[in-house]
C-alpha cells in the first residue's frame, strides 16, 4: 500500500492506494483514518483500492483547519478528489461517518457511484451518538485536556466499539498517534463540532431511488449505530443485510474477512448489473 497526496482546490488531500483495475473507494469515520482499512484492503484483489482520508482527519487534521469538515462537505471533497484523478465511476465502501459521506456523494452524483457497501454507518437520525453529543457539550473544557485524558476518551470509544480487545488496543495506538501529532483532544473536538444530523437527513428520502447494487454489513451488537438502522438501509437500498452476530462498531478492524468477502460479492453484483445494461 502506498500513501499519496494531491492538492485539490487549495487543500492537500491524502489517500492510501493499492492494486489496479476498477476503483473501490474506502471511506473511514470518526475517530479513525484510512488506517481503519489496513486489514481489509490486502484481502480485496483484482481492483484498485483507494482509502480516502477525510479532510481534517488522520494526517490531514492540519489541512482541515479553517475549512468546513462536515459530513456533507466531505462528500464534496470526495467528488472533487475523484474528478481530479479522472475517476468517473467507482464502488463506495463506507463505515461510520464515511458511510454518510458515501450516501451523500451517491445521491448528489448518481453516475459516479457504481455500487455501495455500508457497514455500521451513520444515516437518517442515527447520529451524533450520545457520547459524542456529550463531548460537544463539554467542548470548551475537553479541547484543553492533556494528552493522557484525550487518549482515555479515545480508549473508551475503542473498547466499547470492538469485540476483539487485542484489536481495540492495536487500533487505539494507531488512531491516537494521529491525534497526538495534531493537538490531541482539540482536533477531536473540531471534528465533533462539525457534525450535523441534517447532512444525512437531507438525502434520506433519496436512498430508495439510487437503484444501484448495494450491500449492508452490520455488527449486530453495535452500541453506537444500532442494528435497526442497518435494517432500514437494507430496505431502502433493496440490499442484502449481513448481520455479524456479536459484532460491534469497528467491523473493518474486527472482521476484515467478512467485509472483504462482501466487497467481492458487491463487485460481482456491479459487473452483472452493468453487463445487463450494456446488453439491453
Amino acid at each position: 500500500m502506498t500513501n499519496q497526496t494531491a492538492t485539490i482546490g487549495g487543500i492537500t488531500m491524502r489517500w492510501t492506494e493499492q492494486g489496479e483495475g476498477f476503483p473501490v473507494v474506502f471511506i473511514h469515520g470518526i475517530p479513525t483514518s484510512p488506517v481503519l482499512w489496513r486489514h481489509v484492503m490486502p484481502k480485496v484483489s483484482g481492483v484498485r483500492c483507494m482509502a480516502f482520508e477525510m479532510v481534517g482527519y488522520g494526517d490531514s487534521m492540519k489541512a482541515g483547519e479553517g475549512h468546513d469538515i462536515s459530513v456533507a462537505r466531505q462528500a464534496d471533497y470526495l467528488v472533487a478528489w475523484l474528478k481530479h484523478l479522472g475517476i468517473e465511476r467507482a464502488v463506495f465502501v463506507g463505515h461510520d461517518l464515511g458511510g454518510g459521506v458515501a450516501q451523500i456523494a451517491a445521491v448528489r452524483q448518481p453516475g459516479l457511484c457504481a455500487g455501495l457497501l455500508l457497514t455500521n454507518s451513520i444515516g437518517y437520525d442515527s447520529w451524533p451518538i450520545p457520547s459524542v453529543k456529550a463531548l460537544n457539550a463539554a467542548a470548551a473544557l475537553v479541547k484543553h485536556l492533556p494528552d493522557t485524558a484525550g487518549r482515555q476518551i479515545l480508549r473508551t470509544m475503542m473498547y466499547r466499539g470492538h469485540d476483539d480487545n487485542a484489536l481495540a488496543s492495536e487500533s487505539l495506538d494507531l488512531h491516537w498517534q494521529r491525534y497526538a501529532r495534531h493537538e490531541g483532544a482539540a482536533s477531536l473536538i473540531r471534528q465533533v463540532e462539525a457534525l450535523d444530523v441534517n447532512d444525512t437527513l437531507a438525502v434520506a428520502d433519496a436512498l430508495p431511488s439510487l437503484n444501484i447494487p448495494a450491500r449492508v454489513v452490520w455488527g449486530a451488537d453495535d452500541k453506537f449505530q444500532k442494528l435497526e438502522y442497518g435494517e432500514r438501509f437494507a430496505r431502502d437500498l433493496k440490499a442484502p443485510l449481513l448481520r455479524i452476530e456479536g459484532g460491534l462498531h469497528f467491523t473493518p478492524e474486527d472482521h476484515p474477512d467478512v467485509i472483504a468477502e462482501q466487497i467481492h460479492l458487491l463487485l460481482e453484483d456491479v459487473r452483472r448489473a452493468e453487463s445487463t445494461i450494456q446488453a439491453s
